[in-house]
């Protein structure tokens, strides 16, 4: 049994309650089982694998054994994983028991979400922006508007299964774990005939697609900020509703900010006379520049606020800019600075 993170194969966090697990473990079973997937073998090795997953997680000794030393642990309790299918259903019966394969394929299923990770530069993110990116998607055919069928013709209803999708036959031991009926063959569980497939997409019903969708960025948002474009995700099959498209944002630093929650914090570098003696200076802000007042005797890292020049929240409050005094101590001086600095040094001896 190879080394996988079983979490992730059930796509559960690891203070998952067992209630959770058992869920997880029967919506990929159901996705996966071999009656829905005649002859795939990707799925027969994804049961496989969501099976020993199951098994570990959901018996406390096998998963505090995984948990402390990983697979070396679970095959100290004697678990060296499932070999065949045959296991696997005399196993997980009871979590089958109420289930009916092939039954859902006639019924609308919502189309699957997408995820899609957008980099974006800092300022798109505190102001706000509007992008454009190219998602790949299963989409209905326009073609055949998802029939599958050719223009002006209709699929025909099944004569197998009268359009149920399924018929009550099939091994006498599967059908009593699971209280199954069995996938129709003959039009692969959609309960209608294909007899003029849509040349456009070979009968399927669905094409793949790459469409351009435009993301608007609300101000304020941050690394790890998910925006949830609804019905923008893959095409829901037999009239079911479109999964969503979740966009994830990744911010890019910038050269002169730095972000502190709502705040922006700016470095201002001075000269040690301007610090002295005080003054006037243009500051940058995120929408433009402000004249930030330096009173007399500022101190290196001393800061200085300037209020709603920050970053705007959901809530529309906005943050403030902390403006941090550097000195600028010049490395190289000319021979009149110097007879003034010692001059001045001079003046205030014992101050």
């Amino acid at each position: 049994m190879d080394e996988k993170d079983y979490y992730e194969v059930l796509g559960v966090s690891k203070d998952a309650t067992p209630e959770d697990i058992k869920k997880a473990y029967r919506k990929l079973a159901m996705k996966y089982h071999p009656d829905k997937n005649p002859g795939n073998k990707q799925a027969e090795v994804k049961f496989k694998e969501i099976s020993n997953a199951y098994e570990i997680l959901s018996d406390p000794e096998k998963k505090q054994a995984y948990d402390q030393r990983g697979m070396e642990g679970v095959h100290d309790t004697g678990f060296q994983g499932f070999t065949s299918n045959d296991d696997i259903f005399s196993h997980f019966s009871d979590i089958f028991g109420d289930i009916s394969f092939g039954m859902r394929e006639t019924g609308p299923e919502q189309g699957d979400d997408l995820k899609y990770n957008l980099t974006i530069p800092f300022m798109d993110a505190v102001l706000g922006a509007e992008k454009q990116i190219q998602v790949q998607r299963i989409e209905n055919c326009a073609t055949c508007r998802g029939t599958g069928a050719k223009p002006g013709t209709n699929p025909a209803t099944c004569t197998e299964c009268n359009g149920r999708g399924f018929v009550s036959q099939g091994a006498k031991r599967m059908a009593e774990i699971f209280n199954v009926t069995t996938q129709c063959k003959r039009c692969g569980g959609k309960g209608k005939i294909i007899a003029n497939p849509c040349p456009n997409c070979a009968g399927k019903g669905m094409i793949s697609a790459l469409r351009t969708i435009s993301v608007k960025i609300p101000p304020g948002s941050d690394t790890g900020t998910v925006l949830r474009l609804a019905g923008l995700g893959e095409a829901g099959t037999n009239g079911g509703p479109p999964g969503d498209l979740y966009v994830v944002l990744q911010v890019q630093q910038h050269p002169t900010f730095e972000r502190k929650g709502r705040d922006v914090i700016y470095q201002l570098p001075v000269k040690y006379t301007q610090a002295i003696l005080g003054t006037e200076v243009k500051v940058p802000t995120l929408k433009g520049n402000a004249m930030l007042k330096i009173p007399r005797g500022t101190q290196s890292n001393q800061t200085f606020r300037l209020r709603g020049q920050g970053i705007p929240d959901a809530s529309g409050q906005v943050g403030d800019e902390l403006v941090k005094v550097t000195i600028a101590v010049p490395q190289n001086l000319t021979p009149r600075e110097e007879e003034l600095l010692k001059e001045l040094d001079k003046i205030s001896q014992g101050k």
